[in-house]
């Protein structure tokens, strides 16, 4: 399956190939996963692309092509630094900011203190867009803005909508404060300075270039490398909306576009899957057929985190196209491609909870 560009996609896309093309854009954190597949469809669009990372999760191959043909400029620096950020930012149009301190599970609830990092990376970076006269700033958010306390039963067929973010806030660990907090600077800075801005609240992003660190991935490489005992971290029963990247690149794109006042946008599909579901989709695949142990003692998040995607559909006539089933199929074939066995064996259980 061929991860889609938003340049080969129909006429709902064509406002965007017309609103970059030529445009001068920075993608902060543009070599890692997310930030990669975004960089893509940027330069597939015609945009000016500028990427800056400090390559702590990120890696260069995943954007290597487009640096050695010249068609991005790229830059190895920490955006903590003000005067890096300053560079950064100065002559762009739109700043797509996904740099962060984050991983999965394991690594947001392993490591508090990283993650409240976040909350001056972001300060620094929207400051330096404000100064430097930026038109806009599209945000990369998360479902872990959302109130934990809605999300404790797996039993409940819930679908979170923006407007439940709000008080009494309840984010999910420091990142997820760290997030919710940047969407609400985010605000001010439009209300007091004008600066247009949108957050995009992202669920559970997985596909090609991932990292073992978050759920679907992990669950792959356990697959790729036989584990046996097969471990899944908590009961099972968890529930998410696992939502493949292009899918993320595409809402992405489309918010940038259409919305300007720093309001934020649910980007997730409705598919409700259990985490012991999605397991033995992997293990099926994957010809694996291991014991399996459930570690209630790890990390393992809220028992319920869906999104509400129709904010999207209505203003973006965003869906998310890629079903579970397809998407999987397709970061199998990847990872199977680009891993070898005894890497990733040696590695894994490091990679579980480090970026």
């Amino acid at each position: 399956m061929k991860v889609r560009s938003v340049s080969d996609q129909d006429g709902r896309s064509q406002g965007v190939v017309r609103a970059f093309v030529g445009r001068s854009v920075l993608v902060t954190g543009g070599a890692s996963f997310i930030g990669s597949h975004l960089v893509d469809a940027l330069v597939a669009v015609g945009a000016q692309v500028r990427v800056v990372d400090d390559l702590s999760s990120g890696t260069l191959v995943n954007i290597g092509r487009h640096v050695d043909s010249g068609a991005i400029e790229f830059a190895q620096a920490d955006l903590l630094d003000p005067r890096v950020a300053a560079e950064a930012v100065a002559g762009m149009h739109t700043v797509f900011h996904l740099a962060a301190n984050h991983g999965g599970r394991g690594y947001v609830e392993l490591h508090q203190a990283a993650c409240a990092m976040n909350l001056l990376l972001d300060g620094v970076v929207f400051r330096g867009c404000r100064l430097a006269g930026v038109e806009k700033v599209v945000y990369a958010s998360s479902g872990c803005v959302y109130p934990s306390h809605l999300q404790t039963d797996p039993t409940k067929r819930l679908f979170l909508t923006e407007d439940q973010v709000g008080p009494p806030y309840d984010a999910d660990n420091m990142y997820g404060w760290a997030k919710l907090m940047g969407e609400l600077t985010l605000r001010a800075l439009y209300r007091d300075h004008g600066l247009k801005s949108v957050s995009c609240r992202y669920f559970t992003v997985y596909g090609p270039r991932g990292h073992e660190n978050h759920a679907v991935m992990a669950m792959i490489a356990r697959a790729f490398i036989r584990q046996n005992p097969f471990e899944v971290w908590g009961s099972g029963r968890q529930v998410r909306n696992w939502t493949f990247v292009s899918d993320i690149v595409d809402g992405t794109l489309l918010a940038a576009t259409h919305i300007d006042d720093a309001r934020a946008i649910n980007l997730g599909t409705r598919e409700r899957i259990r985490v012991i579901d999605a397991v033995r989709q992997v293990l099926k695949v994957m010809g694996h057929r291991p014991e399996i142990r459930l570690r209630r003692d790890m990390p393992t998040g809220p028992m319920n985190r869906v999104a509400d995607p129709s904010f999207a559909e209505r203003r973006l006539n965003w869906t998310p196209r890629v079903r579970f089933e397809d998407g999987l199929r397709a970061t199998i074939d990847w990872y199977v491609n680009n891993r070898c066995r005894n890497d990733v064996a040696a590695r894994l259980a490091h990679r579980l909870t480090e970026r």
